[in-house]
Order: structure tokens, then sequence, then C-alpha cells
């Protein structure tokens, strides 16, 4: 029971939004008309059970005028009701994609809104694989609780409406055992309630490990696409360490997880399958015997036989609701739950950064980038290294030098404002613009100009820009691919990719540029070629880069260097000799 309260109430989190939002006239008018046509077809099949009363009755008699017009009554009564289950289709459609476009920009606005998507990586990650909660599970969610949702009302309002006929219909035709009648009121919708609770318990018994085997289905499938779509990605360095056997390994046996889930699924959906497909097929037969032996008693028509059988077959169908919709509810119930999950996500993320003791940054009418008691330490809260008074001011060019894993690529998340793990304040020029270069640079999948000028719009950059932006960092066999659409990062060499970083800082113009080993793949006439280009393109630009050769000292005036300090590092400031 508590398990259906937590679930129905994180329902009411994720839906009720929706029907709140600016969208809400729209999204309340169509659900709204789509159970306004429920209800009507309801109220069509509540007029067809009584017209096959009549008509059964007419064969029965012979009524040939009886007859004639029932049938042209049928054909007014069908032809309304396809236009009703038409049009409550269409509606339905277009309720369903509206709340998924709502729902889906409302977690891309929360996953991408400041970084929090990587804060969400940093705490581990309460839902697992975000694309699949805002692509699959969203578009589930919307379809699945309008089925159900509709579908339960439906249930509900049949039940009242056919309950009313089957009394009547106990009455005319009591319940005949041996010869004698048994005046028990309302006996046929009783013999209904009781046949659907039985069929209910025992379906919730058979079916309900269905729900964690369906939670755990969808993670493992998303879990061997996500490793199948990093294989792809990392093709080059595979194939160079010939690690194909062990991506082949490696697969199989996230794929194993899928298919050992999988068949637990289909045995247990074997048993569930074996028993409502009996239940159904005894629901065929069960009126009939009920009622029959009235009927060859004498008691009632063959009409009353048939309407009685479809009225309780509407009634037994209606009650064992969850019956038949019980795979359906299971699958159901582990989206809620992986939406759910996923909200606490975002909603950890986005409280991460508003806690007290962890770093944080502000803007300042002061024109450098200041630290300040900063402290950067690891997610599990180890301190890694310690910055106190530093700051880089304006068109200064300082070089970060010390080992590997000292916490230099940490400490330039934290000025970015992305790593909250620590304490201590990062104080920026307000209106500044900082970019960071890391040593591999992100292009997004689409024309080559899109992935230079990103995250900016190619609307506002000039082409002649982009072109000679691009040949000036040595890569002019790519203008003329500008519009050509691909997967850069896995078209591109290394360094090119590091060149077209490089691209994207002299069209983007930072006030505060820094590079993380953003040009190690380069070598070194390359590299110092594109320094002495930023140096001279972007000469106001403060420039702060991360390297361990030593010919890059001299294009920086200005040397920091990590050194261990107890359980950290510490900075260590210092002037080189050489100056560029």
């Amino acid at each position: 029971m508590n398990n259906v309260r937590s679930t129905l109430a994180a329902v009411r989190r994720i839906a009720l939004p929706y029907f709140n939002s600016e969208d809400k006239w729209a999204g309340r008018g169509l659900l709204a008309a789509v159970i306004a046509l429920e209800l009507g077809y309801v109220a069509i099949t509540v007029m067809v059970n009584r017209w096959n009363g009549e008509f059964f009755n007419a064969l029965q008699e012979r009524d040939l005028k009886s007859f004639t017009y029932l049938i042209g009554y049928f054909a007014v009564l069908a032809t309304i009701a396809v236009i009703v289950q038409v049009y409550q289709l269409y509606l339905n459609q277009w309720l369903r994609i509206r709340w998924r476009r709502w729902l889906t920009e409302h977690y891309l606005s929360g996953w991408l809104n400041g970084a929090n998507h990587y804060r969400m990586q940093l705490q581990g990650e309460t839902a697992d694989n975000p694309d699949q909660r805002i692509e699959e599970d969203v578009q589930m969610f919307v379809d699945q609780t309008l089925a159900l949702g509709v579908g339960l009302l439906s249930a509900v309002v049949t039940i009242g409406s056919f309950v009313v006929i089957l009394w009547g219909l106990s009455a005319a035709a009591p319940l005949h055992l041996f010869g004698i009648d048994l005046n028990i009121p309302g006996y046929l919708i009783w013999a209904a309630l009781i046949y659907a609770i039985i069929g209910t318990v025992l379906t919730h018994l058979i079916g309900s490990p269905l729900v964690g085997l369906n939670f755990r289905q969808q993670r493992f499938e998303a879990d061997f696409r996500f490793n199948l779509v990093r294989t792809r990605e990392n093709g080059e360095q595979i194939a160079l360490l010939k690690g194909e056997p062990a991506e082949h390994q490696r697969l199989s046996q996230r794929f194993g997880e899928v298919v050992r889930n999988y068949m637990n699924i289909m045995s247990r959906t074997k048993k569930l399958t074996a028993f409502t497909a009996s239940y159904n097929q005894a629901a065929v037969l069960f009126p009939f015997i009920m009622i029959g032996p009235a009927y060859f008693a004498g008691k009632v028509q063959l009409g009353s036989v048939t309407q009685t059988a479809s009225a309780f077959g509407s009634v037994q169908e209606s009650m064992s609701f969850f019956v038949t919709a019980y795979r359906t509810l299971a699958e159901w119930q582990s989206v809620v739950a992986r939406l759910d999950g996923f909200e606490q996500a975002i909603a950890g993320g986005e409280a991460l950064a508003t806690k007290p003791d962890i770093i944080h940054t502000t803007a300042t009418v002061n024109s450098a980038v200041a630290l300040s008691g900063l402290t950067v330490s690891l997610p599990n809260g180890t301190p890694l290294l310690q910055a106190d008074h530093l700051s880089f001011r304006k068109g200064e060019r300082t070089l970060f030098t010390g080992p590997s894993g000292a916490g230099k690529s940490t400490l330039f998340r934290a000025i970015a404002g992305i790593w909250p793990f620590g304490r201590g304040r990062v104080a920026l020029p307000a209106g500044a613009s900082l970019m960071m270069l890391p040593q591999r640079p992100y292009f997004p999948v689409g024309t080559l100009q899109d992935a230079i000028v990103y995250p900016g719009n190619t609307d506002t950059f000039d082409r002649a820009a982009i072109s000679e932006a691009v040949t000036t960092v040595g890569l002019p066999a790519l203008t003329a691919r500008l519009d050509e659409d691909a997967h850069w990062n896995q078209m591109l060499s290394l360094g090119e990719q590091q060149r077209l970083g490089v691209a994207r800082a002299l069209l983007h113009r930072p006030d505060y540029l820094f590079l993380d080993e953003a040009t190690a793949s380069l070598d070194e006439p390359s590299e110092a070629a594109l320094y002495r280009l930023i140096e001279t393109r972007l000469p106001e630009t403060t420039v702060v880069s991360i390297g361990h050769r030593g010919t890059l000292h001299a294009f920086h005036r200005r040397n920091v260097t990590l050194q261990k300090s107890g359980d950290r590092y510490a900075l260590a400031d210092a002037q080189p000799a050489t100056a560029g």
C-alpha cells in the first residue's frame, strides 16, 4: 500500500506541473475533450447493449418491422461511435505530443541549467542514463498515464452505467437452481464483482515481480546501448590497441544481463498470460452459466440472455481493469520510479550549487579574476589543492605547471564555476567572458561552421571571418567543408581539433582564455605558432595555460607551480627569466 501511495505521489509531482504551466489551457481543454469523448463512447456502449436485447428479441419473435428499424438504428449508433473513436484518438495524440514536448523541455532545462548535468555526474546521479529518461521514459510516461487514467475512468463509468442494467436483469431473471428461483437482489452484479476480485488478487500475486524486472530491464538496455555508443565513438583507440576482443567480451557481458533479465520477464509474463487468458476465456461463458437456467426455465427471452451477457461482460471487464492492464501498470510504475529518481537527481544537483560550504563564484567590479581562501577538494571531501590571494590581471599571461594529479584542471573547473567541492571564493569581473579550451575540444554533430562557433550561433559570425580563422590556425583545406554535416570529434584528428579550438577562441575573443593542455597534441613549432597567433590576435585577453613543455614559458610572463604541502598541493608564484 505504501508503494502505491508513493507511486501516486510521484505521478502527481511529475504530471501536475504541465496542467499548471503556460500551456495549461490547451492541456486542460484537450484532456477535458478526451474524457468527454470517452464518456460519450461509454454512453453509446450502453445504448448498443439495450439494442442488443431488442434485436435478438425481434429475431426470436420473427418481427421484421422491428428487425428493419433496429438495423437502421444500429447504423446510426455505429456511425457516431466511429466519429467519437476517431476524434478521441486524434485529440488524445494531440495532448500526448504537447504534454511530452513540455515535459521534455522541462527536464532539459533542469538538466542543462548552469552545469547541473555535470554536478549530477559528480554526485553519482540518482538516475542513470539521462538520455533515456528524457527521450524514452517521458514518452512512455505520457502515453501510459493517459491510457491508464482514461481507461480507469472509463471502467468506473462503465460499471456505474451497467450496474443499473444488471440490477434490473437480476430481478427479471432470478437465479434458477434445481427448479427453484432464488431472489438475490443484484446477484449478477455480485457475481461479476466476486469474479473480478478473485482475478485481480491472483493477477497481482502472479505479476507483482514484473515491476522490478521491468525497471532493471530498462537500465540494462540503456547501459548496453551506452556502451555500444562508447565503442563507436572510440573506434580509433580500440583499433590501435587491438581491443576488439576485449570490447566484444565486455559488450557481450552487458548484453548477457539484458538477456538474463528478459528471460525472467518472459517466465513471469508466461505465467501471468496463462492466467489472464484463461480468466478472459472463462468470462465469456460465465454470464451464460449464471442466466442460462432462467432462460431454459422460460423466465426470460433470448434478447435478455444476450443483453445480460453483454452487460455482464462490460461490468466484469471494467471491474477487471487491473487484470487486463497489469503488465502495462507494472511497466508504468517502473517508468514513474525512473522519472522520479531523475527529478531527485536534478534537484540534488541544483541544491549542491546553493550549499553554503562549497566554492562560490561572485561578480566583482575589479578587472581581475581573484581567488581568496580557496581550497579545492575531491567529491568525497579530501582536500586536493589550496589557492589563496591569487589573481589573474587583465592582459596577463600565466602558465600553470606541476605534477599530474595535482589538481590543475580541477582548479580551472572551480574557476569556471562548475566544481563546487571545497570552500572559498572565486571573484569574476562583472560582464567578462571566459572560455575554457580543454585538451579534447567538444564539437557538436552538425555543420563544421556550427561546430567551430559553438556555443555561439553562425548568424552572429561572418562566414569570411570563420574561413579566415580556420586558415590562420593551419587548416585551409577545411574551409571548403564548412557546410558539411558530420561527427567532427570522430572525423578529425586530435591535433586538428585543438587547432579548431584555438580558431573558436579567435572568433569569440573572450576576456579570459584558459587553455588546459589545449595544444598538447601538436608539435612544438605548431604549438608556438598558435600561441603567437593568440598573442597577436587577442592582445587584451588574459591567458592562463596548463602545460608541461618548457617551451611554453616563452609565451607567458608569469609561472605558477603546484607543490606538495602536507596533504594537499599549494601554489607557488614565480617569474620566469624569459618573457614573450
